[in-house]
């Protein structure tokens, strides 16, 4: 059996003031699509100013919502090619 090395490069780029963080996720597939997703984090009042920590809860939002994306192409790909409506896959 052959096996290919496949590798994917995630992009993560960060908009930040002292109250907020915006995370922009972006990955490149091998069949030429993009896929991007955002995330949001809000620093309450009372917290100190961690920018890092806002951009840890950002970015985690934004992959996720990258991930739930990659799971619903793949889910249509299969659909498309079965023919039919595949079972939901788990995360």
């Amino acid at each position: 059996m052959m096996h290919t090395a496949v590798g994917w490069h995630v992009e993560l780029e960060f908009m930040e003031d002292d109250q907020h963080t915006r995370a922009a996720a972006l990955v490149r597939l091998p069949d030429g699509t993009e896929v991007r997703a955002h995330g949001h984090a809000t620093r309450h009042s009372v917290d100190s100013n961690q920018p890092r920590v806002g951009e840890e809860i950002a970015g985690a939002r934004a992959l996720n919502e990258l991930a739930m994306q990659l799971l619903t192409k793949a889910h249509d790909e299969i659909d498309a090619a079965s023919g039919r409506t595949s079972h939901t896959i788990n995360v």
